[in-house]
């Protein structure tokens, strides 16, 4: 069985990217809760993200959403991240909240409309000039409600011709990442409702096109590591987006719900190589807190992936196989069972001390007074919470 000294090098590569708006103010269809020092500017979402990486060492970029985040001088926001100890990573685009996205956006059968959300990710591309990001991230809410609201080939047609022009658009240092969600806010048809469809318009466009699988974004027992390994063998997957759920789309703290299914995720990831020297796959968080405090929830999320992905790496790779080959049945699934279960938290605590951060981030944050003291510092103003 593999140890920590084995698998210390894949440690040291882990990182995982936070989402700026998982600092903000969020909440259900019902109630948007204020919490206390909630950022009100994004330098502020910023600040807050960098926390998590100093106490951590596993969040070193943070994801932008446009327009939560737009600012004047993004060269700028750059800058003030590297000051904070990060980096600018994936712009996330938005074309669910205008008007004019009633019924769609790059599928939406007006011209027009299409043009605006066209023209709403040229935008975002020239955010990521301006920060050197990699990676464009689109989530659409196209879809349609009833049967014959719309047509659901032309919509096919027209995102292949609206993903087309963004594509041509993109530098050949940077991709395109398409997410797909299988219901929510379309009910009778989504134009990207899961992992095939993402797949089949990513693919007709080219080599940096690639599909983003969010985990909480299945319907209720679907078979996530199997997606993650088929699009791994196709050169596909090129990011994620952690969360966890008990029901449906619930963004909760990735591995809250069902920490073995974030186990079995990450020995795929490990088994096609998506944590390999030089992969080009990307862990990213996206959640919503909406009752605990925002930076120890990021805290907690990063430190529940690496949990994961260390007992996935102690996974006896060789004996799996050998038991998988001579059909033991109940022998391979010991093994694989037996690294699921090895508690690797004091191990990672010893492995944090030892690259001089705390043992215990939770605690240390805790500790810190940062909570009491943006609670203090950020009175007044608008806080930058969801859809700000």
């Amino acid at each position: 069985m593999p140890t920590l000294h084995d698998i210390t090098p894949v440690l040291d590569r882990l990182a995982i990217e936070v989402p700026s708006w998982a600092y903000g103010n969020s909440g259900t269809r019902f109630k948007v809760f204020a919490t206390p020092g909630t950022p009100r500017t994004p330098q502020e979402k910023i600040a807050d993200a960098a926390q998590v990486h100093r106490l951590t060492g596993l969040a070193p970029t943070v994801a932008l959403h446009i327009p939560w985040d737009k600012v004047d001088d993004y060269a700028a926001l750059g800058r003030f991240a590297q000051d904070q100890g990060v980096t600018l990573g994936t712009i996330n685009s938005n074309t669910f909240q205008d008007d004019a996205y009633k019924f769609g956006s790059l599928t939406h059968n007006d011209p027009a409309v299409r043009r605006q959300a066209i023209d709403h990710h040229l935008e975002c591309v020239d955010i990521m000039d301006a920060t050197g990001s990699r990676d464009l991230k689109i989530w659409l809410a196209d879809g349609t409600n009833y049967p014959g609201q719309g047509d659901i080939r032309t919509r096919q047609d027209h995102l292949h011709e609206s993903l087309t022009e963004i594509y041509a658009r993109l530098s050949d240092d940077q991709r395109m990442v398409l997410e797909y969600k299988f219901f929510e806010p379309a009910f009778y048809h989504t134009d990207v409702p899961d992992w095939g469809t993402s797949y089949a318009q990513v693919a007709a466009l080219g080599d940096r096109a690639l599909v983003c699988l969010d985990t909480g974004h299945h319907a209720p027992g679907t078979n996530i590591e199997f997606i993650v390994a088929q699009l791994l063998r196709l050169g596909r997957l090129g990011s994620f987006d952690f969360n966890s759920r008990f029901y449906a789309d619930d963004d909760l703290i990735v591995g809250a719900a069902d920490p073995f299914q974030l186990f079995r995720i990450m020995v795929e990831v490990v088994r096609g190589g998506g944590l390999d020297e030089g992969s080009d796959v990307a862990l990213m968080l996206d959640q919503c807190h909406n009752i605990e405090d925002k930076v120890p929830g990021q805290i907690r999320s990063v430190l529940n992936v690496q949990e994961m992905t260390a007992r996935a790496l102690l996974l006896d790779r060789d004996a799996l196989t050998k038991a998988q080959e001579s059909g033991d049945v109940l022998g391979a699934n010991a093994i694989f069972m037996d690294a699921f279960y090895t508690d690797v938290r004091p191990m990672l605590a010893e492995y944090r001390a030892a690259r001089g951060l705390s043992a215990d981030p939770m605690t240390a944050y805790a500790e810190s007074g940062y909570q009491h003291k943006i609670a203090t510092e950020r009175v007044g103003g608008r806080q930058a919470g969801w859809g700000a």
